[in-house]
Order: structure tokens, then C-alpha cells, then sequence
């Protein structure tokens, strides 16, 4: 049996201060995909919204890409910043963001990243692994996420009024794009670490 491939520390802490950096610059951007390439001399090139950011991709990446404990730290570091009142959350930061019902989701990305880097690193970059490491990751955000929604539903905070409108407009809604962006990443990680020898 092929032994696992470590990454120095060195390289641990970059990759951890790279997934940081990605986490907080794709929370803001927008994802899309294009029409097929085969009607782009027709028509030019359309790209439709996928009604989420990329903000997901790159937890997971982090983690196919560094490890479990890479991708962890990443998102540990990403949460204490936007605590402490840095304004790296979609809708600002501070300890006010407790009380927002996407918060939950932003705490899933510590054991996300965890399960999809223990995952992704089991053996050699395998498409299929990879692939599998990213979705466990992403169902795991939502877990924490739908749970994090349950608990501030029955706590009564205002504004939450009907779970099933909550899961359906921060689950159900986003989890489609949030699938396309697995396949991404899957891919991605696949190529990089192919590239990169690990």
C-alpha cells in the first residue's frame, strides 16, 4: 500500500493562509455558469447565476487541497476574524453575527473542512474521492446549518418565525448550486494536486 503523502508545515501554513484569503475574497463573489460552449458563436456567452457564492468551493478545496487539519485551521482563523469585527461575513461581522441564520452554516465550515480533508487525503488524488470528500464536507455545512437554524428557532429569536421557510431559503434553495460547486472543486483539486506531484 501506497503511504500518504505529508505536506511540510511550511507548506501547511501556506495552503492554511491561502484557503483563509480564498474563504474571505469568494464570500463575495457571486457563482455563475455559462450556456454551452457549442452555442457561444451563435449567441456570444451567457452565464447564469447559480444563486450562490463561491464561498463553499473554497472551504472545500482548502481541505482537498491541504488536508483536514489545513482546511480546520483556515476556517477557525476565517470565524475568529469575522468575531472579532473584521467585516469578512456576507453581511458584516462582529459577535452580532450570532443572531444571523446563515452563522450556523459558517461554524459547519470547521468540521466541513475537517471531514473533507480526512477524506480527500485517505489515499491519492482520486477524482472519485475527492469528489466524495468534498460532497460529505458539504453535507456536513448544511447539518451544522440546519442545526444551528432548529436551535434559534426554538429560542425564539425574532425574525424566525417558520423553520420550514428558513431550511427551504438557506438549505434547500442554495444546495443545487452548491452541488455544481462540488463538481468544481472535485475537479480542481484533482488537476492541482495532479500538477503539484501530491
Amino acid at each position: 500500500m501506497k503511504p500518504k503523502p505529508l505536506l511540510s508545515l511550511p507548506n501547511q501554513l501556506l495552503l492554511g493562509l491561502i484557503g483563509l484569503l480564498l474563504t474571505i475574497t469568494t464570500t463575495f463573489i457571486e457563482a455563475s455558469i455559462t450556456d454551452q460552449p457549442w452555442f457561444w458563436y451563435r449567441q456570444g456567452i451567457f452565464t447564469r447565476s447559480l444563486g450562490v457564492t463561491y464561498q463553499i468551493g473554497a472551504v472545500l478545496l482548502t481541505a482537498c487541497l491541504g488536508g483536514k487539519n489545513v482546511g480546520a485551521i483556515a476556517q477557525i482563523a476565517y470565524l475568529a476574524l469575522g468575531l472579532s469585527g473584521w467585516s469578512i461575513f456576507a453581511k458584516g461581522g462582529g459577535l452580532a453575527y450570532l443572531q444571523e441564520p446563515t452563522f450556523g452554516y459558517l461554524l459547519g465550515f470547521i468540521p466541513g473542512a475537517w471531514v473533507c480533508g480526512a477524506i480527500a487525503w485517505r489515499r491519492g488524488a482520486h477524482l472519485e474521492i475527492l469528489g466524495l470528500g468534498a460532497f460529505s464536507g458539504l453535507i456536513v455545512i448544511h447539518a451544522s446549518g440546519l442545526l444551528y437554524l432548529l436551535i434559534l428557532w426554538l429560542l425564539g429569536i425574532e425574525g424566525f418565525d417558520s423553520l420550514e421557510q428558513l431550511v427551504e431559503n438557506y438549505s434547500l434553495n442554495p444546495f443545487p448550486g452548491h452541488l455544481a460547486i462540488v463538481c468544481v472543486v472535485a475537479t480542481l483539486s484533482y488537476l492541482l494536486r495532479r500538477l503539484l506531484f501530491y
